[in-house]
């Protein structure tokens, strides 16, 4: 039994010293001990190799259920290892805060204007992300950060190299991957407590208003004006807080947009589109790398403020940074009677 053991451990050595596999080098031990369980069991009493392998299979037997027993306590340790504990267990209550929730949003529970009540507010709210781009990577991450219970992010592009430059939440090996399921991986990956709900498709009429009625605010971070439109006026109809911001070279502007509130909507400041030429996307203008993280943070800042009613909002504000003059202002802005958006819509519910 000893010569077994003995090679059973050169073995052993000769695959380290080789650089072997350890699962080749537990197939190559596995394998000796197989042949020495079944010649103890298939060979006769008088055969040479059962005397010189102790003569009977009982040891072999025993330690064979020994090994096993540690090989797998040793594959349960390196797996509970691999996996936070977070990750696998179910989403908890809306109202409960496990003890690492609790850990993660420490700072924001000791923030007097949030505390555990807006924690509870941000765990159980869903806000809608259009667009996983430039304004969208922070916004998603941010919300994602903080703790947003549900978020629902829609995009029907992939990711693009030229695209890593600002869109910070994707990474270069997503390379050709739905945006959504890129963005989705990241926020998973911050933040196992959250729920995240990628829809890899266009933004159509046809969906819009139904979406929309799922969610309690609206982030819109979309790059042109026919969606910006699409997106306002199903946020009217559902009367579904909106915000709302555009980023262009060195300069983005922001506001909050709900007429079910008293505040303008998009089409209240923004009637009609510019002339081609006067507000290029950035594929033609260009945009420096920052500003969307500027004003995509701003979002999720004013985003979290709406759901737990902190401070001030937007509404009636629209805010305009200048990073290039590193100047910001912010001006009145006011509903019009005669809006083709929200104005028909308050007439119908009149």
């Amino acid at each position: 039994m000893g010569f077994v053991l003995f090679l059973m451990a050169a073995l052993w050595a000769l695959g380290w010293a080789m650089k072997t596999p350890v699962r080749a080098r537990l197939i190559m031990i596995g394998l000796l001990y197989a042949g020495v369980v079944l010649s103890h069991l298939l060979l006769p009493d008088t055969a040479e190799i059962r005397r010189a392998t102790g003569g009977d299979v009982r040891p072999w037997l025993v330690l064979g259920g020994v090994a096993a027993l540690g090989l797998g306590y040793m594959a349960l340790i390196r797996r509970l290892r691999r996996t936070p504990p977070e990750a696998t267990a179910p989403h908890p209550n809306p109202d409960h805060f496990r003890e690492a929730e609790l850990n993660r949003y420490a700072r924001h529970i000791v923030l007097r204007e949030i505390g555990g009540a807006g924690q509870k507010k941000l765990k159980g709210a869903k806000v809608l992300v259009i667009g996983a781009g430039g304004l969208g990577s922070p916004a998603l991450l941010y919300l994602a950060a903080a703790g947003v219970g549900t978020i629902g992010v829609i995009d029907d592009d992939t990711v693009d190299g030229s695209n890593l430059q600002r869109q910070i939440i994707h990474r270069d090996e997503m390379i050709g991957t739905p945006k959504v399921f890129s963005a989705q991986a990241a926020m998973e990956a911050l933040n196992p407590f959250i729920t995240v709900r990628p829809y890899h498709r266009r933004l159509t009429p046809e969906i819009a208003e139904t979406l929309f009625a799922e969610y309690d605010l609206i982030l819109d971070g979309t790059d042109n004006f026919d969606t910006r439109y699409l997106v306002n006026r199903a946020a009217v109809a559902t009367g579904t807080p909106l915000i709302s911001a555009a980023i262009t070279q060195w300069e983005g502007q922001i506001s909050l947009y709900h007429p079910a509130s008293g505040a303008p909507c998009f089409e209240c400041v923004f009637p009609t589109r510019p002339a081609p030429g006067l507000a290029p996307a950035c594929a033609e203008a260009g945009v420096i790398a920052p500003l969307p993280g500027v004003l995509g943070t701003m979002m999720a800042v004013e985003a979290m403020k709406e759901i737990t009613g902190a401070g001030t909002g937007l509404r009636g504000r629209l805010v305009i940074h200048d990073a290039l003059e590193a100047e910001t202002r912010s001006i009145r802005i006011t509903p019009r009677p005669d809006c083709a958006a929200c104005g028909l819509a308050e007439a119908k519910r009149a």
